[in-house]
């Protein structure tokens, strides 16, 4: 069965070229002009992805992902204007899981899109199976659920993923490129800057003070460690 792709954008040109692209590649594309019909869909009808355009008419693309975000954990891409920085770190702080910036390539976009929906695939198999804990962090591979001095933490899917990623060697520091490679299994990695802001997010949901973690460390000159305290 077909993996389903739900194109939000009110750009007509974009949704013609992105979606004939999508076909082409064997996903079934359903599209969509309108944030607040977008919404309803993504949350009723069960997509893989959602390709959400943040400047859209009405209901914004940032709050669209929000609110998905609040009632799914479906992977979100995000199309934003190469000169819009704010909407990027916005769009990521909502919840979205990561990037594309306009003008794109189609390769590129194809490329973000495999490296998605085949993290999601993995994510749904139940990964490795094994239970990772480090200091008061346990984090389920199998139930893709993880909780912090045994209170659960509700993470989304880019968040998680990182998590697990540092646990499976802590104390090493992982490089930003490192990390956006293994969250997306693609040489279109992006703006490393995605990283840094998934980091912050990920920082408030286990650091008890998250401007000064002690947990989640930043590595002068290289990226990212997780601590094991």
């Amino acid at each position: 069965m077909s993996e389903r792709i739900l194109l939000v954008d009110d750009e007509r040109a974009i949704v013609d070229a992105v979606g004939y692209a999508l076909r082409s590649e064997g996903y079934e594309v359903e599209t969509s002009e309108n944030g607040e019909r977008a919404l309803a869909r993504a949350v009723e009808d069960g997509f893989d992805l959602v390709v959400l355009d943040l400047r859209l008419p009405g209901l914004s693309g940032i709050e669209v992902c929000r609110r998905l975000r609040e009632r799914s954990d479906v992977p979100i891409l995000m199309l934003t204007a190469r000169d819009a920085e704010v909407d990027r770190v916005l769009g990521l702080e909502s919840g979205a899981d990561d990037y594309v910036t306009k003008p794109f390539s189609m390769a590129e976009l194809i490329s973000r899109v495999r490296s998605i929906l085949r993290r999601r695939r993995l994510d749904r198999a139940g990964g490795a199976g094994a239970t990772l804990r480090v200091g008061g962090l346990s984090i389920d591979m199998l139930r893709h659920e993880a909780s912090s001095e045994g209170r659960p933490l509700h993470l989304t899917p880019s968040e998680f993923r990182l998590l697990a990623l540092l646990a499976q060697e802590p104390e090493r520091a992982f490089s930003r490129r490192e990390i956006m490679r293994h969250l997306w299994s693609s040489d279109f990695v992006g703006d490393e800057r995605a990283c840094d802001i998934h980091v912050s997010n990920l920082r408030r949901k286990i650091e008890s003070d998250p401007s000064r973690p002690e947990r989640l460390l930043t590595v002068r000159g290289v990226g990212y460690r997780l601590a094991a305290v």
